[in-house]
């Protein structure tokens, strides 16, 4: 196993970035993250790469770790497990990781919040990466089922609320098993 991914965390005077530079930014560091473990060919890679540009192209988000898993030939049924075990391999190469949340999925849309910063929710829904809880500007937690696109949309929260507001809110990022992430994307995103 190669040495630890460290992922960005410059939230310290930085524009937010734009939907794609943080698509773009996601994918490369989730395919070295992909890289370092091992779990993947290189040919594996490129056809995720192909798949999630495409996507991207057409505007249709799609996460890379389950891109992966289907790549690989995972069957519908087999889904929730084999994209945990992506993940999981994923989550050790990244340092600091988002933790495993299961009851994630139970909490209650923030659509006040979504409304009054739109940029972060369409950043969310390219990410996939919804907002689980937003307590006002002070607290806001956020999750995806790939660690990396969770740690980019919680820079992103802090930048966006930062230069909005001039305050750094207290914001956390965790990683969703599948079912919970599937349900809260179509339920915040209308996927």
């Amino acid at each position: 196993m190669s040495s630890p991914i460290h992922t960005a965390h410059d939230s310290t005077g930085r524009k937010s970035g734009g939907v794609l530079d943080l698509l773009h930014s996601c994918m490369e560091q989730t395919i070295q993250a992909i890289q370092a473990t091992g779990i993947a060919t290189d040919t594996e890679t490129a056809r995720v790469r192909t798949v999630f540009e495409r996507s991207v192209s057409q505007g249709e988000p799609l996460d890379l770790l389950e891109i992966l898993a289907r790549v690989q030939g995972t069957e519908e049924e087999h889904m929730g497990v084999e994209v945990a075990r992506i993940t999981h391999a994923v989550s050790q190469v990244i340092h600091p990781s988002p933790p495993l949340v299961p009851f994630a999925g139970k909490l209650i849309a923030p659509s006040a919040f979504y409304e009054s910063f739109d940029h972060l929710h369409k950043v969310a829904r390219a990410l996939l990466a919804p907002i689980l809880y937003a307590e006002d500007t002070d607290a806001i937690g956020t999750g995806a089922l790939n660690p990396v696109a969770a740690r980019i949309m919680a820079d992103e929260i802090l930048a966006t609320v930062d230069r909005r507001f001039a305050i750094k809110p207290f914001v956390t990022s965790v990683r969703m098993d599948y079912e919970s992430w599937t349900f809260l994307t179509r339920k915040h995103f209308e996927l």
